[in-house]
């Protein structure tokens, strides 16, 4: 990488750097051969796997002299997992390859902001790297989605800041599904997750339950559920959609099905203490990616699904929700506040049950009280536009189609966090490029249960916050402005707090990781950073001045570059993120 400069001489670098390597590689994987070389200052280490087409997968890391570096204090690191695709064509064309990038998250270290390791995948390219789970738990494996490729990477990062390929699911693994999306681990390492297309082929497909489902093909209708082991080994695949039509209108499919279905999962959350998993309705994906023509406003879903797990292996579908309308009245039917829900997110706490969904299209945050109860009941308890009006009392961007998505609560529930991408389409052209994060306050709206009263069912409510006094309020907000077509997108919390000289997790957020990336093959793109996000002791939002681009030197790491750890293979495009720390450094 440009501007290292090494204190003792490239041999001696190498024997040091090999040393650690060799300390880091004990018990890995031992069925993958570990394979070191130097390179310009690079040391590469290589891990394969054997999918179940008999092919090999090998992905390499490429360390740098950073990776390895002294902190002060000896302080342990965190550090920032980025799943980033190509997005610059190699010499003469051939394709680059997507990569997970190591970031060294530690403040206050001489590093800090630098991609220290590229885990390049040197079997397969185009992916469309998407998300990954939303938090990461020590022990846990990392599962990262390729979006177009319908495959899953599941990553070993125990000894980070070496990572090591720990297993592949291929589109011939899941038949019944694909796109997949997102990934949430279980307690006891396994993950679901959500494959938002239809099956790998038209017609009839059955699942390992033996239940069968008709399918309009690839990236199309129905979605489902796979529970992954921790070598990306299906144990099952569990139908998203009901056995009976669910409504034509409401469930466009194209081609029609014989039973109209809105099931395509992408947003995925689970309590284990409840045996309940839950789910949000997107759209059909391949609608969506370069379509011949605008696609109706219907093939963007307005339904969240919630699953009996208490069988892990054989999720059960028990209930379809239709979020409810808002008030705000929409010339363009597709921004109508429960269009396109993005995302779910469940409540953490054993006294809570309750559950909050967000739309991208519509610009609004759900929430029901009960996430057992067979018939939840969903109420709009914030629209997006009270946030956008603090930040911008005149020339205020409009929230329909504004691109809302990452939703998250504070593990001790106190706070929810919200990524919204942009102003929507008929917002000012004074503020339409401004993305932001904002934070509410959700205690009021917990602690009253079953019995919450809190809904936006008027116009000043959309722009002051509702009236109910268990209603969210808003706490921080912090514009990010992208001026590409897309914005900020995804997001990971910060909850490793630092005692003595190991890390533990906490019920605090102390940072937000925020990728500006969404998918440029549907023309909403992004300017390709990743940012970091202070929270205050009160939720205060607070863009990290130090965390800087090595190359340029501004707040925020960039991914539009020539040089990475792999090589000069130019620009990439940043999407999952997750904060993560080795196994020996976490209590």
């Amino acid at each position: 990488m440009s501007g290292l400069r090494f204190p003792v001489s490239p041999r001696r670098r190498t024997a040091v750097v090999l040393a650690a390597l060799s300390v880091l590689a004990t018990g890995i994987v031992a069925s993958a051969p570990l394979e070191a070389a130097a390179d310009g200052g690079v040391v590469k280490v290589g891990s394969e796997v054997v999918g179940s087409d008999g092919k090999t997968y090998s992905a390499t890391n490429h360390l740098t002299e950073r990776a390895f570096a002294p902190t002060p204090g000896n302080r342990p690191r965190k550090w920032l997992l980025t799943w980033a695709g190509d997005a610059e064509p190699g010499t003469g064309g051939s394709p680059d390859p997507d990569f997970l990038a190591v970031v060294d998250a530690t403040p206050g270290t001489p590093g800090y902001g630098r991609v220290v390791n590229t885990l390049t995948l040197d079997s397969a390219f185009g992916n469309e790297p998407h998300h990954m789970q939303y938090m990461w738990h020590k022990g846990d494996r990392v599962y990262a989605g390729g979006l177009l490729s319908d495959t899953t990477y599941v990553f070993d990062i125990a000894r980070l800041p070496q990572v090591r390929l720990a297993g592949v699911t291929l589109p011939a693994d899941t038949p019944c599904g694909s796109a997949p999306d997102a990934y949430t681990v279980l307690k006891d390492g396994t993950a679901y997750a959500t494959y938002m297309g239809g099956p790998d082929v038209t017609g009839p497909c059955r699942y390992t339950d033996g239940q069968i489902r008709d399918g309009n093909g690839y990236a199309g209708s129905p979605g489902e559920v796979v529970r992954l082991d921790r070598s990306g080994k299906v144990l099952a695949e569990a139908p998203a959609a009901t056995s009976t039509s669910e409504d034509p209108e409401l469930c466009v499919n194209i081609p029609v099905l014989p039973k109209a279905t809105c099931a395509n999962p992408h947003g995925i959350a689970v309590r284990e203490d409840l045996n309940r998993l839950i789910t949000s309705d997107f759209a059909e994906v391949r609608n969506m990616v370069t379509p011949p023509a605008p696609p109706p406003a219907n093939v963007g879903r307005k339904t969240v699904r919630i699953f009996d797990i208490a069988d892990r292996g054989r999720p059960r579908l028990l209930s379809v929700s239709r979020l409810p309308d808002g008030p705000r009245q929409e010339t363009n039917p597709i921004a109508e506040e429960p269009h396109m829900v993005m995302e779910t997110a469940v409540t953490n706490q054993p006294h809570h049950r309750g559950a909050f969904a967000s739309t991208m299209s519509g610009g609004a945050v759900f929430y029901t009280p009960d996430i057992t109860d067979p018939n939840p009941k969903w109420r709009e308890v914030f629209d997006d536009s009270t946030a956008f009006k603090a930040l911008f009392p005149t020339d205020t961007p409009q929230a329909g189609t504004d691109g809302g998505s990452w939703l998250m609560p504070s593990p001790d529930d106190r706070y929810l966090f919200h990524v919204v991408l942009s102003g929507g389409l008929s917002s000012p052209a004074a503020n339409k490029e401004a993305g932001m994060v904002y934070v509410l306050d959700i205690q009021p709206l917990l602690a009253a249960g079953r019995g919450t009263r809190c809904s936006i069912d008027d116009m000043r409510e959309v722009f002051a916050g509702g009236r109910e006094r268990d209603c969210p309020r808003l706490v921080s907000a912090l514009p990010i402005k992208d001026l590409t077509s897309g914005g900020p997108h995804w997001a990971a919390m910060d909850t490793f707090g630092l005692d003595r000289q190991a890390y533990r997790e906490t019920q605090q957020v102390s940072r937000l990781a925020v990728s500006n990336y969404f998918v440029s093959s549907t023309y909403v793109d992004g300017d390709h950073r990743v940012c970091l996000i202070d929270v205050g002791p009160h939720g205060e939002l607070s863009l990290d001045q130090t965390f800087r681009d090595e190359n340029q030197g501004t707040p925020c790491v960039g991914f539009d570059r020539t040089r990475w750890p792999h090589g000069d293979h130019g620009g990439a495009r940043p999407h999952g993120v997750l904060f993560a720390v080795a196994d020996a450094d976490i209590r």
